[in-house]
């Protein structure tokens, strides 16, 4: 299988980008599986009951950024 990959990035306010994330979370939680659309069609990754989870959290002088990843 081909590895596919998907990534989008998009400036948003504080309270939509929580909104995403409960969103996302709710997906993983619900269906066992995300999905996400890349031309025109829609893919589905499902995802075992044991992930492995990372948290980043990185504080600079004018940037911060906090990465979440999920691995199997």
């Amino acid at each position: 299988m081909d590895l596919i990959e998907h990534t989008t990035e998009e400036r948003l306010g504080r309270e939509e980008a929580a909104q995403r994330l409960r969103m996302l979370a709710d997906e993983l939680a619900r269906q066992n599986e995300l999905s996400f659309m890349r031309g025109g069609m829609q893919f589905r990754v499902a995802v075992p009951d044991n992930v492995v989870f990372s948290l980043e959290v990185e504080v600079g002088d004018g940037e911060s950024e906090i990465e979440i990843e999920l691995k199997w």
